[in-house]
């Protein structure tokens, strides 16, 4: 991907205000890092066996996520195991937490371990300054849901930001307010989170856990294409919140630039937030030094934030939505994620079709999911919201006859063009990176972390090594809605970790990242695995579709033609997108096989890998 217009008119001025070029780019040959930028321009014969030796490190090991060109590669994802299997969405911190389950630790053990390396391995994604969902099932067969969701500061109201109503009566936030800067930050659960789960289910030390990863961020991670594209893409905005820039840019002759493919990226500010951590717990972080750092950074960028804002975060563990599909039971996430109540809805009114008989990635199953994602989103947008603040009709949405009614509605030929939600109220009285640790014991976790866009809201916690979330664009402008802002509040998620069992067994562990599209994502894979049998790998590789409005389907164009021409003809408007599109989610998942392996998968359109022993 090229660089912005924004980063080639920097440069431009660079080159103008002070003589003196950009190194120019290097392509890495296959899985070969460029090593770190200022030993590569040194003659070759000043060269110190340290700098060579740095040159040719590589956290990947022998993993070969990406060619010459820098392009994904799409197999090798895939791993099995008899005693357990990590699967997440980048190589170091599935193979960190393989370590720690290899010198005796439980899954708990090995998803936290994940989720503190993915802050490192995945910044753009995931860190300190998020939070996240985890579904939790033990081996004694209990299930859990702990929420470590961001939360709106106290003084958030819905009138925070400055916006404007357009001809259609949408409203908009003036200057992305919402998306980047100090009112676009939620207070973090992550750090939280991750604690009370080790705390609480696992079997191990901070120390333990943490140590690895402190070394890690030491040593550096090597930038994949995914990684380098998002810094790039986001330079300007690294620039502008300068703390960013200092973390997420390297520096050359006084001048910051994104890194390449392949080269070495150290945080040693992350291992240091990390040692104070391993060290204090969640003190520290809610209400010692590195609070205080996060309330500054945060505020100075115009946030609401308070130390006791920061003190009061509380991890909730509540009770997993549950339901079934074909007598698999999905246990999934409670509100306030929208997630686990509309997989559930779309499941529920695909039951009513004989998916199982029909072709994968056919016309007439492709329809069927549009047309259900269609019902199911058009509740979500109308019902959903933090039910501590809201009423919302979780049985209604969850009931079988209400899918039923729904289903009914599905014209088999034709695509339905305005789809308005309808009324779950009358059976009320029935019922963004993810990774999966599956274990041999029946230990199952599937954790949702993000910092919602991408580098969150640009704003970064200066010494500490990581960025801030912007989860406050998850709430709406508006002040009449179910999911409007209020302090305290946590904003609507379509976060989705997921377990499926089969006659009280495990079967699945699943989830993605990918905003609103989670939901759909999520319920393909588990048609997938369910309705057509697939391994693991063959579900997540299979072509995906995504939309919810409009009558507008877009799909990865290994579907066929035949089929577009077929869904064209029912009436739906069909935007192809590639073959291989990143905003269709990023799946890593763990099945359980009945002869008792785990068979792991990670999607190849991001940087997953799986890991088994």
């Amino acid at each position: 991907m090229k660089m912005t217009k924004s980063i080639i008119a920097f440069m431009l001025v660079v080159l103008l205000l002070v003589g003196c070029a950009a190194p120019a780019t290097q392509t890495p040959a296959a899985q070969e890092p460029v090593g770190d930028s200022t030993a590569s321009n040194a003659p070759a014969e000043e060269k110190t066996d340290a700098s060579t030796a740095e040159e040719a490190y590589t956290s990947l090991d022998d993993f070969v996520l990406f060619d010459a060109e820098g392009v994904l590669t799409k197999t090798g994802r895939d791993a099995k195991g008899t005693t357990g299997v990590v699967s997440s969405g980048k190589y170091e911190a599935s193979k960190i937490g393989k370590e720690i389950m290899e010198k005796g630790g439980n899954a708990v053990d090995a998803a936290v371990a994940v989720g503190f390396a993915l802050g490192l391995a995945e910044p753009n994604s995931s860190g300190l300054g998020g939070g996240g969902f985890m579904t939790l099932r033990t081996e004694d067969g209990q299930t859990f849901f702990i929420d470590f969701r961001e939360r709106a500061p106290m003084a958030a109201t819905p009138d925070m930001w400055q916006s404007y109503t357009d001809a259609d009566g949408k409203s908009h936030v003036i200057g992305d307010q919402n998306k980047e800067g100090g009112k676009s930050v939620g207070i973090p659960g992550n750090v939280a989170g991750l604690l009370y789960a080790l705390d609480n289910y696992g079997t191990m030390s901070r120390a333990e856990i943490l140590t690895p990863i402190i070394e890690l961020a030491k040593k550096g991670v090597t930038v994949t294409p995914t990684l380098s594209n998002d810094m790039k893409n986001n330079y300007d905005k690294l620039l502008l919140y300068s703390e960013s820039g200092d973390i997420f840019l390297k520096e050359i002759d006084g001048i910051k630039y994104p890194y390449e493919i392949g080269e070495n990226f150290k945080n040693p500010e992350y291992a240091k937030a990390l040692e104070l951590i391993m060290d204090q717990g969640t003190d520290v972080f809610y209400k010692g030094e590195m609070a205080e750092a996060i309330v500054a950074s945060v505020n100075k960028y115009g946030g609401l934030f308070t130390m006791e804002d920061m003190a009061n975060y509380q991890v909730e563990v509540v009770e997993p939505v549950k339901g079934t599909y074909r007598g698999y039971e999905i246990v999934s996430s409670p509100t306030p994620s929208s997630g686990g109540t509309i997989v559930l809805e779309i499941l529920n009114i695909l039951e009513n079709f004989d998916l199982p008989s029909m072709a994968d990635n056919s016309a007439e199953e492709l329809h069927l999911f549009s047309e259900a994602f269609k019902l199911a989103y058009a509740d979500r947008g109308q019902y959903m919201g933090d039910p501590k603040f809201v009423e919302v009709p979780l049985k209604g949405l969850m009931s079988k006859k209400y899918a039923k009614k729904l289903a009914d509605k599905i014209d088999l030929k034709v695509s339905t063009e305005n789809v308005l939600p309808d009324d779950p109220w009358m059976f009320e009285h029935e019922d963004t990176t993810h990774y999966s640790v599956a274990d041999n014991k029946g230990n199952i976790v599937a954790v949702t972390q993000t910092v919602n866009y991408i580098f969150g809201s640009k704003v970064a916690v200066p010494g500490y090594g990581f960025v801030m979330n912007d989860e406050m664009a998850d709430f709406v402008t508006q002040p009449d809605h179910p999911n409007s802002i209020a302090g305290g509040k946590t904003p609507l998620s379509s976060m989705t970790p997921t377990i499926v069992l089969k006659d009280g067994k495990p079967f699945a562990v699943l989830g993605t990242p990918g905003g609103t599209t989670i939901i759909s994502t999520v319920a393909q894979i588990i048609s997938n695995l369910v309705d057509h049998d697939m391994g693991m790998q063959e579900a997540i590789d299979a072509p995906r579709i995504k939309g919810y409005n409009k009558n507008t389907i877009t799909l990865e164009t290994r579907i066929s033609a035949d089929v577009i021409a077929e869904l064209e003809a029912m009436g739906h408007v069909v935007k192809p997108s590639e073959e291989w599109n990143r905003s269709f989610g990023s799946v890593n998942a763990v099945k359980y096989l009945e002869d008792g392996t785990l068979d792991g998968g990670a999607d190849p359109r991001r940087d997953g890998k799986a890991l088994g022993y």
